[in-house]
């Protein structure tokens, strides 16, 4: 005759059909009314997966096109704006100011988000805020809501600007520094070519080119949902001593700075090459179309710099990089090299951008928040450096003193660039990860 004792019972290891002794109490598993945690994101994808796809790997490209062309189009619609709008060249110059904001937003939004989903719901949402921003912007019948649809483009603008770079520098390793300077072109090429057409079709069918790249960017929503995870922001102190959290600030002060300083340059030659050229007494057509070059030798740059980047080092391709620009800088002040110094600065300044990612991406393994600051700085010194440049011209009255002031700004990213080098490697030596991840 059997007994409750005798009945098939679950161990407290949870093995069913296993009999307890009479006289042994039942116990409960000191986890089972736990809640179980979800489980982690993946930090990469399968060693036999790539992260891009041949087909998101072109997406990710024309989105790197589609971006250059946004930022570029505002300054040739000005005119038309001003006319549909009765803006001044103040209110005009907001639609600037509010693209760079959702930018700024965009990237520390596009961090926050990462974290915590997959890769390419931030693309996905990224390039549908483009869309909607821009297909707004081509609409609006009024300059308050231009204004707004300009912010949300930014928005996207940011999301795409910093997703794709800290993706494509996590999803290629080795091939990481290459990649990012071929992602980067496309966004030259998008610059060059979004005013193109739009001065080949006139400045009155801007509503026209804004509707198509928004058009374009819905199109590229399914090609970049096939891009797999890469990394997680999994970049922690080790048990290293105390000095690794103070090393781990001044090396991201370094970085910061750095990028700050180039595309606060990079923006000012932009802006006030012209100016000092024609103040060489070059005249405005020469002075035009030198400025295009530098824009144009950014983009070859970038596209030259690829395979070059195969074989050294990202630190050795941005401290060349930020010499180069130094010296080019400094003989642009001579008036009869000064067109062709700005070539030369162009070129050098072309691989520190999408380089010095891929060289934060070493230093500091899986952190993409690292990565999400200083895409936020190089925005803010693009904001900030030519209306600063402008004041100092105003108060010193010499043009000629434009090439010195970046060349001296210059040797500071330099000095930048240097930092980073001679801190990096202890940082990375104390840098762990929880989670794996590429990079």
């Amino acid at each position: 005759m059997s007994t409750e004792a005798d009945a098939p019972a679950d161990t407290p290891g949870g093995a069913p059909g296993r009999r307890l002794h009479p006289n042994t109490p039942a116990t409960v598993h000191p986890h089972a009314d736990r809640p179980r945690r979800p489980a982690p994101r993946p930090a990469g994808p399968p060693a036999d997966l790539p992260a891009f796809p041949p087909g998101a790997a072109i997406a990710a490209c024309v989105a790197f096109v589609l971006i250059g062309a946004l930022q570029a189009l505002y300054g040739p619609a000005i005119p038309a704006l001003r006319d549909e709008f009765d803006l001044g060249p103040t209110g005009a110059g907001l639609a600037l100011s509010a693209h760079f904001a959702g930018a700024l937003l965009g990237v520390l939004a596009g961090a926050a988000l990462r974290r915590r989903r997959p890769d390419r719901l931030l693309l996905a949402i990224s390039c549908l805020a483009m869309a909607a921003g821009a297909a707004a912007f081509g609409l609006a019948g009024s300059w308050p809501l231009a204004l707004g649809a300009v912010f949300v483009l930014g928005l996207g603008f940011g999301g795409i600007d910093y997703g794709l770079n800290v993706m494509v520098a996590a999803g290629f390793g080795r091939r990481g520094p290459a990649m990012l300077n071929i992602l980067n072109a496309h966004f030259g090429l998008g610059a060059i070519a979004g005013p193109a057409l739009l001065g080949a079709l006139g400045a009155n069918h801007y509503p026209v080119v804004f509707v198509g790249c928004a058009v374009a960017c819905v199109l590229i929503v399914p090609p970049l949902l096939a891009v797999r995870d890469t990394a997680t922001d999994t970049a922690v102190p080790a048990r290293a001593g105390e000095g690794a959290p103070r090393a781990a600030a001044v090396l991201m002060a370094a970085f910061v700075t750095l990028y700050i300083l180039h595309v606060g340059i990079e923006t000012g030659v932009g802006g006030w090459e012209p100016t000092h050229l024609e103040a060489l007494g070059y005249s405005t057509s020469t002075a035009a179309g030198a400025t295009a070059g530098f824009w144009l030798a950014m983009t070859v740059g970038r596209f030259l710099v690829a395979p070059i980047s195969l074989r050294l080092s990202p630190r050795v391709v941005v401290l060349g990089s930020c010499a180069a620009m130094t010296g080019f800088l400094f003989l642009a002040a001579v008036p009869i090299l000064a067109p062709y110094a700005y070539l030369g600065v162009g070129l050098a300044i072309a691989p520190i951008f999408p380089t010095g990612l891929a060289w934060l991406a070493e230093r500091v393994p899986g952190s993409a928040s690292a990565a999400a600051w200083v895409i936020a700085a190089s925005m803010i010194g693009g904001i900030a450096f030519p209306p600063l440049l402008g004041a100092v011209f105003e108060v010193s009255a010499a043009a000629g003193s434009i090439p010195l002031l970046l060349g001296a700004l210059s040797i500071v990213c330099l000095a930048a660039a240097v930092g980073c080098a001679r801190i990096a490697p202890d940082v990375g030596s104390r840098v762990g990860r929880r989670g794996g991840g590429r990079s």
